[in-house]
């Protein structure tokens, strides 16, 4: 266990570095083959297998970040299943029914995870070796339900900051389509990247329309723009990761330099004001997706009519060629113009 010269500082970069590599690990599966999935099944019934099988793959998320936030802290398998059990407890998860039965759904809570995950780290390492022996026999218990208990407690708080949140972008739906566009895209471009939950905010203020198409603007913006950013610093598949899967992998980054959102929320505005010209909609399920899965353009193509050619080709182009192009364009202006980033602002180490 790596518990020498652990300042507050260590702590926090490994908690959400941890965190992003969870989120990614737990949500890639279903974001790359659940709506392909979906659309075989009417034609190829066993695909419905496949598509459980990723859908609990997501379900799962907070027991992978649990246990990704325990590795980065070198504990021991105990100590790290322990950490992932209390993670899902207080991940809202799993909520209980009648008899005692538990109805499993969602994905949880990202920043409760976290906070109950550092938690049950803080719990390992205050304990340190005190425990000896008694170690398998003491430390699930003590963790489970020590950590996983302040978990639930501190799971109705969080949930209310999420609700604010999401008030407050709520209002801008009031606005001028145009300007709505360009304000919910940039707040949801920053939303991926933080540990809230984009998904989460949407649904809850019911986003939907030309908001919920501009909200999934924001996040393709963040992927596309983040995945280019990045490329001469990342591997391939890491960069791809940015879009397929999920932009937060680029959390810790965030903390450590804001400023590298910059090229993304201007591609983020620009992308927002063509969901207000073009109507490019969505509904609260299809919110906070972006491009994921296609979950994003396939929801704004049905809003548009079907799959006419004409809706085929605004669509292509607003969800991958002018986000791409704009990406390209703000990376070489604040790159090499500006000089407000570099291409180490966006570097990842996945150990």
């Amino acid at each position: 266990m790596e518990n020498n010269k652990m300042t507050s500082k260590v702590f926090m970069n490994k908690l959400l570095v941890g965190l992003s590599i969870g989120i990614v690990v737990a949500l890639i599966p279903n974001a790359l083959f659940g709506e392909l999935l979906k659309a075989i099944i009417p034609h190829f019934a066993p695909a419905q297998t496949l598509l459980n099988v990723t859908t609990l793959g997501m379900i799962l998320s907070p027991m992978v970040i649990g246990v990704c936030i325990a590795m980065q802290f070198g504990l021991t398998p105990i100590q790290t299943t322990a950490v992932g059990m209390a993670a899902v407890v207080g991940s809202g998860v799993a909520k209980v029914g009648e008899k005692g039965t538990f109805t499993v759904a969602g994905t949880g809570d990202v920043i409760n995870v976290a906070i109950t995950a550092a938690i049950a780290v803080g719990l390992i390492l205050l304990l340190g070796n005190m425990l000896k022996a008694y170690t398998i026999l003491l430390v699930p218990p003590i963790v489970l339900i020590g950590a996983g208990t302040m978990g639930i407690i501190t799971l109705p708080y969080v949930k209310q900051l999420t609700l604010m949140l999401g008030n407050i972008i709520n209002n801008f739906t009031t606005f001028q389509p145009m300007l709505m566009g360009i304000l919910i895209s940039i707040c949801f471009a920053f939303l991926i990247v933080s540990p809230f939950s984009a998904v989460a905010v949407a649904t809850a203020i019911a986003l939907s329309g030309i908001g919920s198409g501009a909200a999934n603007l924001g996040i393709v913006a963040a992927g596309f723009g983040l995945a280019i950013c990045g490329w001469k610093v990342n591997s391939f598949g890491t960069s791809v990761a940015h879009f397929l899967g999920s932009p937060k992998m680029q959390m810790v980054n965030l903390i450590k330099k804001p400023i590298m959102m910059i090229p993304i929320l201007c591609n983020a505005a620009i992308l927002g004001a063509l969901a207000g010209i073009f109507n490019i909609q969505g509904t609260p399920m299809s919110a906070g997706f972006g491009i994921s899965g296609l979950i994003g353009p396939i929801n704004a193509i049905n809003l548009m009519g079907g799959y006419t050619p004409k809706n085929i080709i605004i669509i292509s182009l607003i969800f991958v060629v002018i986000p791409v192009a704009l990406a390209i364009l703000f990376n070489y202006v604040f790159t090499k113009v500006v000089k407000i980033v570099t291409g180490e602002d966006y570097k990842l180490t996945f150990e």
